[in-house]
């Protein structure tokens, strides 16, 4: 089982740190994300992960000293918990990790007093994605249901332009 952890504010200024989870989260999303975006943009870079690891948002999960996963928690201004950018290490894909960074999510969220967890999926409206596919229906087999449901043109109109396919933005929800 992995060692999951939040890192010390501190950490953001270990760049190695901050380069290894940043592209650890680009490379589960270049993938998860495959045929989505116009220029298969990076999901993240190391400056928004430095800030991410400042505010207490990220935690990590370790084998040993392997780095295997992220991912991003926060509270919401409605009193929501989130996670947010859940990455899986892909030699360590289907050993649980993903469900572990989860459940410590929910953990975190429940800790801070929170009773729904939240999470966003971005998902293609005509075709059928199968990454995301097996996200929305891992997530709901997890609990999560789905509260909103936006186009991502009109929820995000500034992205909109590079993406390569209409696509929906999804919001679950779970009590806690």
């Amino acid at each position: 089982m992995a060692d999951i952890s939040l890192l010390p504010a501190d950490s953001a200024a270990d760049a190695a740190l901050v380069a290894e989870v940043t592209a650890l989260v680009n490379e589960v999303y270049a993938t998860g994300e495959k045929g989505i975006w116009r220029d298969e943009a990076a999901r993240t870079d190391a400056a928004e992960i430095a800030s991410f690891i400042r505010a207490g948002e990220i935690a990590v999960a370790r084998l040993g000293p392997a780095l295997v996963g992220a991912v991003r928690v926060r509270r919401l201004p409605g009193g929501e918990g989130e996670f947010g950018m859940l990455a899986a290490h892909p030699g360590h894909r289907g050993t649980g990790i993903g469900r572990d960074l989860v459940a410590f999510a929910e953990d975190w969220a429940r800790g801070q007093g929170l009773a729904v967890m939240q999470l966003e999926l971005l998902y293609p409206t005509e075709w059928e994605h199968p990454v995301k596919a097996f996200l929305r229906d891992w997530y709901t087999r997890s609990g999560y249901r789905i509260v909103h449901k936006a186009d991502f043109a009109e929820a995000y109109p500034a992205l909109a332009p590079k993406v390569a396919t209409p696509c929906d933005f999804l919001v679950f929800h779970k009590a806690l």
